[in-house]
């Protein structure tokens, strides 16, 4: 019977990662950066690994991104989607969840790739403390 519980307990933990997730995705496509960025661990040591750069800490990722994209713009941000690819408990206040995400852009090539993002479980609910993108 022990095994019940820990998959709901996995289930509840996939539905409140996704839920958060949901909801910076919902900042992207709004143009509210702070939003977007809301999902990410205010700890300095939280990661961004992209290309050939690693960026620590919430304030330098939202300097990368502001230099990045055009916010204000709908047409040069895109519309960001993630679709879950896999999904699995680290631990009791940890989890990965891997995605593909898509920028779709009105103009030019989209954005495609995956996500490897480790959440844990804050006060504030489920944040970023790694995010590797490529």
């Amino acid at each position: 019977m022990p095994a019940v519980p820990a998959a709901v307990s996995v289930q509840a933990a996939q539905a409140a990662v996704e839920a958060a997730l949901a909801d910076s995705v919902a900042g992207w496509n709004a143009g509210d950066m702070d939003r977007f960025l809301g999902v990410y661990s205010a700890d300095p040591q939280t990661s961004y690994v992209g290309g050939k750069d690693m960026i620590r800490g919430k304030a330098a990722l939202a300097r990368s991104y502001e230099q990045g994209y055009d916010f204000s713009n709908d047409a040069a941000r895109g519309t960001l989607s993630i679709e879950t690819v896999d999904f699995r408990r680290l631990g009791p206040d940890h989890a990965l969840l891997i995605g593909r995400y898509t920028v779709d852009l009105a103009e030019g090539e989209d954005a495609t790739g995956l996500t490897s993002l480790v959440f844990e479980r804050e006060p504030g609910g489920w944040k970023i403390i790694a995010d590797h993108s490529s």
